[in-house]
């Protein structure tokens, strides 16, 4: 399977990206690439390897959940783009 370059202008498109013909070109040189590689990879015999959830062996550590206090209300305001002294404010989006 080969990438062309009207294949990485279509996905360009999708993702609504403007790319250049040296970018496109390039683009479609790494896709190329990464493609040979995973065929590479397809030639590995894995018929003696197991499937892996993860590839760390050991359970993920979660937090305690404890509920904290709020934090106060002017420090959540205090980073807002735009607020009175009450609220937030944001843009209209209902007509």
């Amino acid at each position: 399977m080969s990438v062309t370059k009207e294949d990485v202008l279509y996905v360009a498109g999708l993702a609504r990206l403007r790319l250049s013909n040296e970018e496109t070109t390039q683009l479609a040189a790494d896709m190329n690439q990464i493609l040979s590689y995973m065929e590479l990879l397809n030639q590995v015999d894995t018929t003696d390897v197991e499937p892996l959830e993860h590839v760390m062996g050991h359970e993920p550590e979660l937090r305690a959940d404890v509920a904290l206090p709020p934090l106060p209300h002017e420090e959540a305001l205090r980073n807002a783009p735009d607020a009175d002294a009450d609220h937030f404010r944001v843009p209209k989006v209902i007509e």
